[in-house]
């Protein structure tokens, strides 16, 4: 075996010297997001409760969130996406190393002196120094999408958990419903028996009984409508279980009335957004990697190095060893000299997507923000609505008592009962609205502050 050529470029030694002065540092650009001191609200600065459904000390709804966050699709996609970031930046760190192929030929040749092979092996590498900074560029470009797609998944989550809490809390209103409503008809009924009676009896007009019989009916088309609204999240909870619709749900005798949240909203500061909320921080990774993109675009106005090379192995006599050994040291500078303002053009288009994406990420915080202080005037809100409606129940039912008797003394009329009886019933429904009402406000709450049950795999 003996040494045939060894080829180094005279040009690659003054490249490689030269080669860091012209890398492409790191763009930065900060988010400068002007975050209010506190909310409009001045709600004690507390930070947000991992698992906060369990504020609603419900063992249905915590099983059914801790199945939907393990099992729903959203979460699974979201998962497989963040896999996929983290193959594309071990992807991009592999650049940064000597990639090396081979290849293996032979061939038979027949003549007058008899029979010959003629065979061959080679190894190909390939090493980019990166004098430009492109590379470097990329890897920061992918480990900001791994980042995102990291908080994507707490975002989704984030999300999801929102969403089954919001159903099952529809679920239970409508079974409340349905409950009031079952109250309301035997109200209703009994009423009528009563007016039929005074009918046949000679005391009431035949126009009472149709008044009475006709507010019976009217509560009794409600029942329709409630049990589509039930069987929609219904439905919706499956979907989040990633079930078929119609596995859902437990038997109503599991169930009680609306949950009820126990303590108040602690909300933190306005600043607390912008280190905690998943969407807010994905963002920002976005802006991170628009950033880098920058930086690739950049590294394409100066001048590119590779670095190949070839070892190739030969002979050409049948059965003997490889006699032929060949090692090729190459250099390649790709120097950018006029394209048309092509390169030029990619730099500000690149910029360009990094002012959008900054934008992008203030409007983020700025509707995160305002999605908490709305939470915040709702639970306000109804929790005040809850108490006006408890005593507006606490009167009907008085005046409902009072009409009655005097009904039957011939001293009131039956406008008077029926009118106290719709009174009652819509304070009851109203109240039940509320008290669902106030339930998803303070999830709506705890989506807002970020609150998730997820250790992201960044922290």
């Amino acid at each position: 075996m003996r040494l045939r050529d060894i080829a180094v470029p005279s040009l690659l030694l003054p490249v490689l010297l030269i080669g860091g002065c012209a890398s492409v540092e790191p763009v930065d650009i900060p988010p400068s997001v002007a975050a209010p001191p506190y909310y409009a609200t001045n709600l004690p600065p507390a930070g947000p409760a991992r698992e906060w459904w369990l504020g609603f000390n419900d063992p249905v709804l915590d099983a059914l969130i801790e199945q939907g966050l393990a099992a729903n699709y959203d979460v699974e996609a979201a998962a497989d996406r963040l896999r996929v970031a983290a193959a594309l930046l071990r992807a991009e760190r592999s650049d940064r190393l000597p990639g090396v192929d081979g290849s293996a030929e032979a061939g038979v040749g027949l003549g007058g002196s008899g029979a010959s092979i003629d065979a061959g092996a080679g190894l190909f590498g390939l090493f980019n120094p990166d004098i430009n900074g492109r590379l470097a560029a990329e890897i920061r470009a992918a480990v900001a999408n791994y980042a995102e797609a990291d908080y994507l998944v707490s975002d989704t989550r984030r999300l999801v958990a929102a969403a089954i809490a919001n159903q099952y809390i529809e679920y239970r209103r409508t079974g409340a419903q349905l409950e009031l409503l079952q109250e309301s008809t035997d109200l209703q009924e009994q009423t009528l028996r009563i007016v039929t009676l005074r009918f046949e009896a000679g005391l009431a007009a035949n126009l009472d009984v149709r008044r009475a019989a006709a507010d019976l009916a009217q509560t009794r088309a409600r029942r329709g409508l409630i049990a589509i609204a039930r069987s929609e999240a219904a439905a919706a909870l499956a979907v989040l279980l990633a079930e078929p619709p119609g596995a859902f749900l437990p038997s109503d005798a599991q169930l009680g009335g609306i949950p009820d949240y126990a303590g108040g909203p602690e909300a933190g500061t306005p600043a607390d957004l912008l280190r905690r909320r998943a969407d807010i921080l994905a963002a920002e990774a976005r802006l991170a990697q628009a950033a880098a993109i920058i930086g690739v675009e950049q590294a394409d106005l100066r001048p590119a190095l590779t670095i190949p090379g070839v070892v190739s192995l030969g002979n050409g006599s049948l059965g003997g060893l490889f006699s032929d050994f060949l090692l090729t040291l190459g250099a390649s500078l790709d120097l950018p000299l006029f394209d048309g303002g092509r390169r030029r053009a990619e730099v500000v288009a690149a910029r360009a997507e990094a002012d959008a994406r900054l934008a992008e990420y203030r409007v983020t915080f700025l509707n995160a923000l305002a999605e908490v202080e709305t939470s915040l005037v709702a639970i306000d809100a109804y929790q005040q609505r809850l108490a006006s409606l408890t005593e507006a129940i606490e009167q009907s039912e008085a005046a409902l008592g009072q009409s009655n008797a005097l009904y039957r003394e011939g001293l009131a009329s039956l406008f008077d009962v029926l009118d106290a009886q719709r009174q009652l019933i819509a304070s009851r429904q109203s109240l039940i609205d509320s008290e669902a009402a106030l339930a998803s406000s303070f999830v709506a709450f705890h989506a807002a502050i970020g609150s998730d049950g997820y250790q992201r795999a960044l922290n």
